[in-house]
């Protein structure tokens, strides 16, 4: 049964409810502005009102996702996870979901090839990678750290475009994390510590896992922003 939209008072949030979903449940680029107009019972002329492109939508969620990151961040250390550990984990979860559902790969790879979500992804890494890292580039300029992201970011998207038929999961989950903490100078032991740890959990599950959470993450919070915003207009 299709999901049903009732008017809300501020149509910036609903065109962000419902972007997102679409986004995530049926992939960036089969998701158009007149589509989501035609859902809202809204002209195009709304959305782009409000939103110029597609790819400031997708800029709102992109940013919106971080506070899912850090959420999850925070949960891993609660468990006793170390932040290297956990930062694999994502890697490696986004590498599982990308490879097996459509969807979800079309919007991970939309986030890397807009320049626009590149940019905002880059410089919140960067300071993610700051304090992952720091301890193995003590001496780092802000330069370096943001070069070395540059380079990570097209290993994570040359990651999700790979398909198991042109690189077995396991190996390419090997080969993505060996290299990035290679570009931040984490031993060769300390790894292969790592990156046995991921091939031994259920990473295919923890992706399923983990964007179903993002999933559910994102239709609360705009959920939550609606009710503020009907509430706030009742006032």
């Amino acid at each position: 049964m299709p999901h049903i939209y009732k008017k809300r008072p501020d149509t910036r949030l609903q065109i962000i409810q419902l972007g997102a979903r679409l986004f995530v449940d049926e992939g960036y680029s089969s998701t158009s502005c007149s589509k989501i107009a035609k859902a809202l019972d809204l002209s195009t002329g709304n959305i782009t009102f409000y939103f110029k492109t597609k790819e400031d939508l997708l800029a709102v969620l992109v940013k919106e996702s971080f506070a899912y990151q850090d959420l999850m961040m925070q949960q891993a250390a609660n468990e006793g996870k170390t932040s290297l550990l956990t930062y694999c984990l994502e890697i490696s979860s986004m590498a599982s979901i990308c490879e097996e559902d459509l969807a979800a790969r079309d919007f991970y790879s939309a986030g890397y090839s807009s320049e626009k979500t590149l940019k905002i992804i880059r410089e919140n890494d960067t300071e993610k990678t700051k304090n992952i890292f720091s301890q193995f580039c003590p001496d780092w300029t802000d330069e370096q750290w943001a070069a070395t992201e540059n380079i990570v970011s097209g290993i994570e998207y040359a990651t999700i475009m790979t398909r198991e038929a042109d690189t077995p999961l396991p190996l390419q989950i090997e080969r993505t994390l060996s290299a990035i903490m290679l570009l931040y100078n984490v031993p060769e032991e300390l790894r292969k510590i790592k990156i046995n740890k991921v091939l031994a959990t259920d990473y295919r599950s923890l992706g399923r896992k983990i964007f179903k959470g993002f999933r559910d993450y994102i239709e609360m919070v705009n959920e939550q922003n609606l009710e503020a915003a009907m509430e706030e207009k009742e006032q």
